[in-house]
Formats: structure tokens, C-alpha cells, sequence
């Protein structure tokens, strides 16, 4: 299943993350942003558990932004978890 969300207060304009049935993040695509940065990122956490990238990304600021485009997959990916209990 791919997710697809706009993050907010970041240079990125959308994340579009594709999710096997348990949860594992199989690609990130990014759409704007620090291109060879969110390539690395797009790289670290492809095989990834999606609950584990919340733990590690969610809280990473950019500068003196309150996010950053981390903080903005943790968040999402924290909001499609979130949507897949309530199901």
C-alpha cells in the first residue's frame, strides 16, 4: 500500500511512502527538499519497520524549524498507523 501525505513547515512538498502488509517500509519518494539528503534518508530506511523510523526520526529538527523532513515521515507514518488501528 502506498501512503501519500504533504509535510508541514519543510521545504519537501509530499512523501509518498509504500508500506508492505506488516508495517515495513518497502520506498520512500520525496518531492522537494534536500534532494541528496532525503535520498540517504529514502536509502536508511527502506527494509525498515515503520514504528522503528517513528522512534528514530520523529523529533529532528532542521535548523531553527520546530520539524524537518524527518520529523514530518515519523508523523505521517505516525497518523497511518494511527488510521490502520481505528480499521
Amino acid at each position: 500500500m502506498t501512503v501519500t501525505f504533504r509535510p508541514q513547515g519543510t521545504c519537501s512538498q509530499e512523501m509518498r511512502v509504500q508500506l508492505s502488509e506488516d508495517n515495513v517500509i518497502e520506498k520512500l519518494e520525496v518531492l522537494g527538499g534536500c534532494s541528496g539528503n532525503l535520498q540517504g534518508i529514502a536509502a536508511l530506511v527502506q527494509g525498515m519497520p515503520a514504528q522503528e523510523a517513528i522512534k528514530k526520526l520523529k523529533g529532528i529538527r532542521c535548523g531553527f524549524k520546530p520539524t524537518s523532513c524527518p520529523d514530518q515521515l515519523a508523523r505521517g507514518l505516525e497518523r497511518e498507523l494511527a488510521r490502520q488501528r481505528k480499521n
